[in-house]
């Protein structure tokens, strides 16, 4: 089953992709040609979002974006492996970038994969941007519409007039409003759950009114909706609550009704605690 942030990180780069680019490669000149269909038929899944961009200095390249929840230790040799397949695939020179979205604990992130194997060295450096240690001014004053629905968690965003902020730009936007669930699901992790509430003004039946739900009722059969709102249980459980919440996953996933699983997605994202979730179950 393929996570949820895979299936969204592309649409939320999508939304300002120069932008993104810029701002991640730090190459002021940069502009997306192409964000690309990023699978490779070698391994068992796809990389979050693969860019061909162009710049005057640099010409033309890709940027490799790798969008993780929390950061795991095989993320260095994972992105060599992409990296590598991206270069053979395409023949450009590739920028791979590992964004981290929630931190887990004190681990040392790693900024290149190295290994030494019989007097051989093979090296690959990646930039890695973890949002906790973004300045929230960022999503602001360079207009990054990417980075509002992570306002909360980024560094400087966890009071209620800036998520305010982030919400009214989302709502002004068409193109953005749909990711306002995502935005009440972060705050959720530095607010009070009522407090969210209040501030984004809807209850379970706005919610299932919502692009966010409507896409997913139109994804086919009801085992197709059942399998996207599980991957949605699955993210959230996991960036609520860690390994706890994973392990509490795999009671959620026998779970075969698929209005259930809608009610038990909404309630973790109102949780303060994991044992709220289990209470619900």
């Amino acid at each position: 089953m393929a996570k949820s942030s895979d299936i969204s990180s592309k649409k939320i780069i999508s939304l300002a992709p120069d932008k993104w680019v810029k701002w991640v490669t730090n190459i002021p000149d940069t502009i997306v040609k192409e964000i690309l269909n990023s699978e490779f038929q070698w391994i068992s899944r796809e990389n979050d979002v693969l860019i061909r961009a162009e710049s005057r200095e640099y010409g033309k390249f890709l940027v490799l974006n790798e969008v993780q929840i929390r950061y795991k230790s095989d993320m260095p040799l994972r992105i060599n492996a992409y990296t590598a397949l991206a270069r053979e695939k395409y023949k450009l020179p590739i920028y791979p970038v590992l964004i981290n979205i929630l931190p887990d604990g004190n681990v040392n992130i790693p900024n290149c994969y190295e290994s030494i194997f019989a007097g051989l060295q093979a090296r690959q450096d990646y930039r890695v941007i973890n949002f906790w240690e973004v300045d929230v001014n960022v999503a602001f004053q360079q207009e990054i519409s990417s980075l509002l629905p992570f306002v909360p968690i980024l560094k400087g965003g966890d009071d209620e007039s800036t998520i305010r902020e982030a919400l009214r730009l989302l709502r002004a936007d068409e193109q953005l409003n749909q990711l306002e669930t995502v935005l009440a699901f972060f705050a959720t992790f530095v607010l009070e759950s009522e407090l969210v509430q209040q501030i984004m003004r809807w209850d379970m039946a706005i919610l299932r009114e919502s692009p966010w739900y409507q896409e997913i009722d139109k994804r086919g059969e009801v085992r197709g909706r059942r399998e996207e709102i599980l991957s949605s249980i699955e993210m959230s459980l996991e960036a609520k609550f860690g390994s706890d919440g994973l392990e509490l996953f795999s009671q959620v996933s026998q779970i075969s009704d698929v209005d259930r699983l809608r009610e038990i997605l909404r309630s973790i994202v109102v949780a303060n605690s994991i044992e709220e979730v289990r209470e619900i179950l």
